[in-house]
């Protein structure tokens, strides 16, 4: 069982990313802004974290900065978990430093696979 903290400012796409999660057998705790989510990953040291880059406080490229600039995070895998285009989103996930993009709205079918994927490269 992995854990992962899901930081994302909509209560739905939380509850539904949470929801998937934790069928799939993950441990999840989530979070509604940057600055809460920033305090959850130091807590729990998960092994993978969902960023909204569009959250109210902290905008996405300054959290995956802070959350890469963590020594003891060194193996934390960072989704961007975004509404932006599909494109946009690939380029600017890559050029903040995460590890991946989960495009939102989400394939209930696919997505505890799609990050079940992206545990695989830190493990």
């Amino acid at each position: 069982m992995s854990k992962i903290v899901i930081i994302e400012d909509n209560p739905q796409n939380a509850r539904m990313a949470c929801k998937l999660l934790e069928h799939a057998g993950h441990e999840v705790v989530t979070a509604d802004d940057g600055e809460g989510g920033l305090m959850k990953v130091l807590e729990v040291q998960p092994d993978a974290v969902l960023v909204d880059l569009g959250l109210p406080d902290i905008d996405g490229q300054t959290l995956v900065a802070m959350l890469r600039q963590q020594p003891d995070l060194e193996r934390l895998s960072i989704i961007a978990f975004t509404a932006w285009p599909e494109a946009n989103a690939y380029e600017m996930a890559h050029a903040y430093g995460c590890d991946g993009v989960i495009t939102k709205p989400i394939d209930t079918r696919a997505f505890a696979g799609q990050v079940a994927g992206y545990l695989k490269i830190t493990s």
